[in-house]
């Protein structure tokens, strides 16, 4: 009976991983290209650093029993979290602006084109629903919000980044995708033509249009869905236009890749940094708040944007500390970096190094 229960139990997560929106590993011509890449070593991806999973000192069984039994207070609001609909479908193309979803999904207008980043719009960050819900105000926008999307960036491909309901309804709508090697594996599978799906590695140069170039860059992280780990390549891009360059950063814990993206392509009009998520167990996979700072001073940006916070409860930390600690660790500084922290859906200009936001998490529960 027992060997019974335990084999039905393995055909049951076994058919469930079978589900699209698990995607799909790469496999064929991919994998041969990706097997050439000075990145991919002993079958996997590696950081251009040693990076384990955990700090020194942690264990996973105490991670686990730290989030299932002593949660923190706060850990998600309860008053709903402040956002604006913006009529983005009939936004002119004269206008240069940044507007975020929360956590790390946002959109750019920027010389007439239309880029997406990181979009997750379903209400949940894991591929078991109801799991990790978005929090109250924070999923205001769907796909029918969007108008046609010259460039889906993503940066890798987690569930809090590549959202397959998302990604699904967003497929009349999407003219060119970009991503990591291995990405495309997904996007192809989920019934994408090959044609409009561009993989890179680390360090390459993409010229999108006359007037808009990406580079993409490494991060401190990892990649992956169901079991297998690191097949598929995770990264930063730089997007630059004649009188305009960002850093648009993906999950990473801090390293040296800063400084040298900085030294490269710095200095940045505009830097997205991860900022939330986070815990001292594993800072090697997420920055800290004190390491946003010092990143955003190795890129040399003069404008800063912590990311990666504010609608989902991936860690043990409170909903708001990650806003609350980077802007007092800023204000701490001789020299402090603007600032950007808009509301979901408030219109960051991109070019208006003088806007100012409010401290919009203050006083909420």
């Amino acid at each position: 009976m027992t060997i019974t229960l335990i084999l039905l139990l393995f055909l049951a997560v076994y058919l469930f991983l079978q589900d699209a929106r698990f995607g799909k590993a790469p496999t064929g011509e991919r994998l041969s290209i990706i097997q050439k890449s000075p990145n991919y070593k002993n079958g996997k991806f590696e950081n251009e650093h040693f990076t384990p999973d955990l700090t020194e000192g942690y264990t996973m069984a105490g991670v686990l029993y730290e989030f299932l039994f002593k949660r923190k207070e706060h850990r998600i609001p309860v008053n709903p979290i402040p956002s604006i609909k913006t009529d983005l479908v009939n936004l002119s193309l004269d206008k240069d602006v940044l507007v975020w979803f929360g956590h790390s999904s946002y959109f750019i207008q920027i010389d007439r084109k239309r880029i997406l980043v990181d979009p997750v719009f379903s209400g949940n960050a894991s591929p078991i629903a109801g799991t990790t819900k978005a929090f109250k105000g924070t999923d205001i926008y769907t796909v029918d919000d969007l108008p046609e999307i010259d460039y889906l960036l993503i940066t890798h491909d987690h569930y809090d980044h590549l959202d397959y309901k998302t990604i699904q309804k967003l497929k009349p709508k999407t003219k060119q995708i970009v991503c990591g090697l291995g990405v495309g594996s997904h996007f192809e599978f989920w019934g994408f033509s090959p044609g409009i799906i561009i993989e890179k590695d680390w360090h390459e140069k993409i010229e999108l249009d006359a007037n808009i170039t990406l580079y993409t860059a490494p991060t401190r992280h990892f990649s992956g869905r169901a079991f297998k780990r690191c097949n598929t390549l995770w990264l930063s891009f730089i997007l630059q236009t004649p009188a305009f360059k960002m850093y648009l950063g993906g999950d990473s814990g801090y390293d040296t890749h800063f400084a040298a993206i900085g030294e490269k392509y710095g200095p940045f009009d505009l830097a997205l940094i991860d900022n939330g998520q986070y815990d001292v167990k594993w800072k090697y996979i997420h920055n800290l708040p004190e390491n946003v700072i010092q990143a955003a001073k190795d890129l040399k940006t003069k404008r800063l944007f912590p990311i990666h916070s504010s609608k989902f409860p991936l860690a043990n930390h409170p909903w708001d500390e990650p806003l609350k600690r980077v802007t007092e660790l800023n204000q701490n500084e001789i020299n402090p970096i603007p600032l950007v922290t808009p509301m979901i859906g408030e219109f960051v200009e991109l070019k208006n190094e003088e806007q100012k936001f409010q401290q919009w998490w203050k006083n909420l529960k």
